[in-house]
Order: structure tokens, then C-alpha cells, then sequence
């Protein structure tokens, strides 16, 4: 899917954001989190992720991107000869069953050839290097016994933005996943689903919300900034998704019913439009999306979308500003800024209805 953004620059979508507003740690319970209303042409209202069922009704339909993080930065040495370093490794898309392409430390260290070992116990050679730093790996293992071994050996690969801050723990295995966490193959987590609890859906449910379920493995370029001035010449990395003919179905019949669609997420949003054809009819989906959604996107399939804070110059706050408006998510975050709202994967999160 195409289309052409109106002429925009980075500096658009900039912001000062206080170092003191990143969350080091989820909210506990997880909907205990704040949750911001933004609603365009209306006073924005401050809430709490628990009371979302007040904002839904039946019919409505709560779509949720289902897809687990794995372990996927790995720590090891890379030997060339008689010279051996120290390399880092976070996992970005998997090629094959015995291939990752992956974003390495020092990257410009590396050269196709090189033997690399990952905790000690998990060899693999570098294949290629390819644009924009990645680096394709073949493991000695594959399959079932790779993914086992990267368990193993890898830890949550928690954003920069936090991992800068603070050391990983084991509760961050536990707080970088969400509870209906379903098929392995993600490397950063669809943080906004990340605030509900067994307790929040069951409500939901309750009211007669339909729960509906897609998957988009987020690859680490979700990490990636934006270096270009001009927006138009950005290049979003590709993500594998799936929406099922079920999945489908659900969402055009409540449609076809008046009832209104909630993705939860920026990856589900991004999924069901990739899925939506002109007429806005969702259909079964089973490919790679590389769409980039910035002000001047029409918007086919979803009317309401519950995310996280973003980055400054982020792809995703100019695809919340496409959603909602340049100019009412500059007023919200210059609030939520300003009112202590906790930002980026562990903070807190918005209700954003389409503009």
C-alpha cells in the first residue's frame, strides 16, 4: 500500500521530552497505568487504563497484535584469526530456519566470514552485510534447537532508551511481554498491549467488546530513527503479519453493525490497514508490511487506537499525528509532559479517536 504524505519535515514532529519522563518500570498492576483521552475537537480528559470499558460498548471490536518477544540481543565474541572481540547482537528479522538478520555492535568491525560465538555456546558466521547496518548470521543450529538456544543465551531486548539506564533483570522476562502473548517471533513488544490484565479483558468481554486477534512480529527497526529531513524519503524496515479470515470477518461485520474498531497498538493499527482495501473491507492478510503512515494518509479500518507516549521525531508519533491530528497530539503530549505522564514502552498510554 502507497501513498503520497504531503511535503513534511523531521523537525515537525519534534518535541523536548524531560530525561525524568522515561519509565524504567511498568505501572503495577499493569492497568493501573494513566491513560490519556484524546478525542479531537474536545477537552482532553485524564483516566486510567482500568476504566477503558467505560469508553467502549457492545459491538465495538479490540484488536490486539498477539505475537511473543523473544530473548533476541545476544552477547558474545567475534574471532578473526588471532583477534577476538567483544560483539553485541540484537535479532531483527529471521530469514531462514538457521538465519537472523540481525543489527550488530561494532558493526563496522565485521566482515562476511567471521566466526562468532553468542554466550559461550551458540556459534555462527556472518553471511552478508546489507544497508542501513544489518548483518544476515547463519547459526550452527536451526529450527526448534535455535530458538531453544537463544533462550538460552539471549536477554529481553529492551529498548536503548531503558537498557542505557538500568540493567536487565529477570523481571523484565516477565514486564516485556504481554499476558496473551501467543507465537514467538517478535524483538520489541507491542507496548501498549502491555497494560492489560486477565481481569481487563474478561470486563471487556463482559460488555460485549469482541476480542480479536492479528500478529505482527515488530522487528528492531521500530528502534531505527529517522535521518532524513525530508519524511517522504524515510524507508520503514518490513515486518511479517497475519490477519486470519476470522479475524477479518469479526472486524467487517462489526463494522457492517455501526460498532467501531480499537487497535491496540500502532503494530495491530499498522497490520489492519495493511490488510484493508479501498472500500475499507479487511481482508485475510498474510504477508510483509513496510507501510508509513504520516499526516495525509486516509485511514480505511481503524476509528480508535490505544498507544503508548513516543519518541520525539519518532515514525510513530507522525503516525498518532496522522490519526489524530498534527497539531491536538502536540497539545496532548506538551500536557501529558507537563502533567507527569510516563513515557515510551513502560509508560503510561492514550486513547486516541480517529480525526
Amino acid at each position: 500500500m502507497r501513498f503520497t504524505p504531503p511535503p513534511m519535515q523531521l523537525s515537525d514532529f519534534d518535541f523536548d521530552l524531560p530525561e525524568t519522563a522515561i519509565a524504567l518500570r511498568p505501572a503495577e498492576p499493569r492497568d493501573s497505568a494513566r491513560m490519556l483521552l484524546v478525542v479531537p475537537g474536545y477537552p482532553l480528559t485524564d483516566m486510567r487504563v482500568s476504566d477503558l470499558p467505560q469508553q467502549l460498548r457492545a459491538g465495538d471490536v479490540l484488536v490486539l497484535n498477539d505475537t511473543r518477544v523473544i530473548p533476541a540481543r545476544l552477547s558474545g565474541t567475534r574471532t578473526r584469526r588471532a583477534s577476538v572481540i567483544k560483539v553485541e547482537a540484537t535479532l531483527h528479522q529471521r530469514l531462514a530456519p538457521n538465519q537472523w538478520s540481525a543489527f550488530m555492535r561494532p558493526g563496522k568491525r565485521l566482515a562476511p566470514g567471521d566466526d562468532l560465538t553468542f554466550g559461550g555456546t551458540l556459534p555462527a558466521k556472518v553471511l552478508e552485510k546489507r544497508d542501513g547496518g544489518e548483518v544476515v548470521l547463519t547459526f550452527a543450529l536451526g529450527g526448534v534447537e535455535l530458538d531453544l538456544a537463544i533462550a538460552e543465551v539471549g536477554v529481553m531486548p529492551l529498548p536503548p532508551y531503558i537498557a542505557a539506564k538500568r540493567a536487565q533483570d529477570q523481571r523484565d522476562r516477565v514486564d516485556y511481554q504481554t499476558v496473551y502473548a501467543a507465537a514467538d517471533g517478535s524483538v520489541a513488544a507491542p507496548t501498549a498491549g502491555l497494560h492489560y490484565t486477565p481481569d481487563l479483558l474478561a470486563k471487556l468481554e463482559a460488555l460485549g467488546v469482541k476480542i480479536v486477534f492479528v500478529r505482527l512480529h515488530v522487528g528492531a527497526g521500530t528502534f531505527l530513527p529517522v535521518k532524513v529531513d525530508d519524511i517522504a524519503d524515510h524507508k520503514m524496515h518490513a515486518e511479517y503479519g497475519e490477519v486470519t479470515t476470522e479475524a477479518a470477518n469479526a472486524i467487517n461485520t462489526a463494522h457492517a453493525a455501526g460498532g467501531r474498531v480499537i487497535c491496540v497498538g500502532t503494530t495491530s493499527l499498522r497490520l489492519i490497514e495493511s490488510a484493508a482495501d479501498e472500500a475499507g473491507i479487511v481482508q485475510p492478510f498474510a504477508d510483509e508490511t513496510a507501510i508509513f503512515i504520516t499526516p495525509g494518509y486516509k485511514f480505511r479500518a481503524a476509528d480508535g487506537l490505544m498507544t503508548n507516549f513516543h519518541l520525539p521525531k519518532s515514525t510513530l508519533f507522525m503516525l498518532v499525528s496522522a490519526f489524530a491530528g498534527l497539531a491536538e497530539m502536540r497539545e496532548a503530549y506538551a500536557y501529558a509532559i507537563d502533567t507527569g505522564y510516563r513515557f515510551y514502552s513502560y509508560g503510561d498510554s492514550s486513547l486516541l479517536w480517529r480525526a
